[in-house]
């Protein structure tokens, strides 16, 4: 395991990180492409990270979700391909799930101009002729998932021979996902001189052993902890019994606007859920496993574009699904280990904006929960459904009438509840995304990063939010 050595260190000896992708020494065609797609300030893991991978080191970042880790492989990446003009595949990337391969090729695509040919995905779930035509037609970046890539390679449909640039992303899920045997195979056939960089959410042994074995002395970017979940999140946990949680799901989406991830624990309560859902009125979809690709592609572009404003997964989607905006993250099962708790907790309060997540529990799981607080060293704020109703109280103006309104129990609830609210769920949240925005930039200009010196090649980055 690395040693986590926190140094004081005076204002000679503290490390300037760059904060402007503008102050980046990388090429003008880069720098438009950038300036293009709005990335102007870097995030804390890309000012770390990017500097190093330029100046061709091997990178070993853990950072949590949505703190900008694709972007600060991206970078040096495109430099490498840019300045380098090799007629090969000479750059791979690794991930767990084909929804952020879709995710990563399309930001690449977004930013590689017309010097640079398309990525190819090596995926399941797509057509195997669409891939191969992709790699044929001269990509020189593949991004896949290990199970597919291990396929190929057997069959010799894909040369690494010119590579010359690896990235493991999500490298603790991969793990988690038992992609490890897949990984030692493809890595032992890559070429021995190549650069290797590691982003992970997490830092588990496994991780560990795994960087040690296939990377040259790595600098070490760790931002922020790695083992609870973002501070930006407000966390609440409900007590509730088996059969009325979902109307304690539907009382929360009454309550508020904006997006909503629903995780549950199986790909069956995760399709009667969502049915359940849109049968009362709920613009609702899911995604699991057991879905299509062209299924799960539609429900997560139907979830990005607003047309649904609930996605009922299950812990396919605690990673490698990066969506913008989402408010609510509610675990209607309770995760059995803390990493899940982490990531899915991580799908909202992305990139300085704040979220709520719920945690919904039974009786008989109170134990499992103070478990999961204990791994976390975190308390979970504790919440009575009785709550919701109060905070309506508080929120409505103060006449006897309609106190009395909210107070006094409707014969039908769950319909008295619809009743005033279905207009809401229609997924419009532009006045709190830009309470969130504003939020974001308030965090930003008080955010504070201090570097310490690690042995040899390593440092320690850690931000501290206000």
């Amino acid at each position: 395991m690395y040693s986590e050595i926190n140094a004081h260190q005076t204002e000679r000896n503290k490390p300037i990180l760059t904060t402007q992708f503008s102050e980046l020494p990388i090429s003008a065609r880069l720098q438009e492409q950038l300036a293009a797609a709005s990335f102007t300030t870097m995030t804390p893991v890309q000012s770390a990270a990017i500097p190093q991978a330029l100046a061709g080191k091997d990178v070993l970042a853990t950072a949590q979700t949505g703190t900008g880790k694709t972007l600060a492989f991206l970078v040096p990446m495109l430099e490498q391909l840019l300045k380098h003009h090799v007629p090969a595949v000479t750059a791979l990337v690794l991930v767990p799930t084909r929804e952020l391969a879709m995710q990563v090729a399309e930001q690449y695509d977004a930013l590689r101009g017309n010097r640079l040919p398309a990525a190819a995905q090596v995926v399941g779930g797509i057509q195997e002729r669409s891939q191969l035509m992709a790699i044929r037609k001269g990509a020189r970046l593949i991004v896949a998932t290990p199970g597919r890539l291990e396929d190929f390679l057997d069959r010799k449909l894909v040369d690494f021979r010119g590579l010359n640039l690896l990235v493991l992303d999500e490298a603790d899920r991969m793990l988690d996902m038992g992609f490890l045997p897949s990984i030692r195979r493809i890595v032992s056939i890559l070429p021995a001189q190549r650069q290797t960089l590691c982003f992970s959410a997490t830092l588990p042994a496994q991780v560990v052993q795994l960087v040690n074995q296939y990377t040259r002395n790595p600098v070490r970017v760790a931002l922020g902890s790695t083992t609870k979940p973002c501070e930006n999140v407000r966390i609440q946990a409900f007590e509730v019994l088996i059969d009325e949680k979902q109307s304690l799901l539907e009382r929360l989406l009454d309550k508020e606007d904006g997006t909503c991830l629903v995780f549950v624990r199986t790909k069956h309560g995760a399709d009667r859920l969502a049915h359940r859902l849109t049968r009362d009125g709920f613009a609702a979809t899911v995604i699991h496993g057991d879905r299509s690709q062209a299924q799960r592609t539609a429900a997560l572009t139907g979830f990005q574009q607003g047309r649904f404003r609930v996605l009922v997964a299950t812990d396919l989607a605690s990673r490698g699904i990066h969506v913008e905006g989402i408010a609510h993250v509610i675990n209607y099962d309770l995760p059995m280990v803390a990493d899940d708790l982490i990531h899915r907790v991580g799908r909202t309060g992305r990139a300085g904006e704040t979220g709520i997540a719920s945690v919904f529990f039974g009786r008989d799981q109170a134990g499992d929960l103070r478990s999961l607080e204990r791994t976390l060293g975190l308390r979970i704020e504790r919440k009575s459904v009785s709550s919701l109703g109060q905070q309506s109280v508080d929120t409505t103006k103060n006449t006897d009438a309609s106190k009395n309104a909210v107070l006094e129990p409707a014969e039908n609830p769950r319909s008295s509840m619809r009743s005033g609210s279905r207009s809401r769920r229609s997924g419009s949240h532009k006045a709190r995304a830009a309470a969130q925005r504003d939020v974001a930039v308030d965090t930003e200009r008080q955010s504070e990063s201090r570097m310490s010196r690690l042995p040899g090649e390593s440092f320690q980055l850690q931000a501290s939010r206000a």
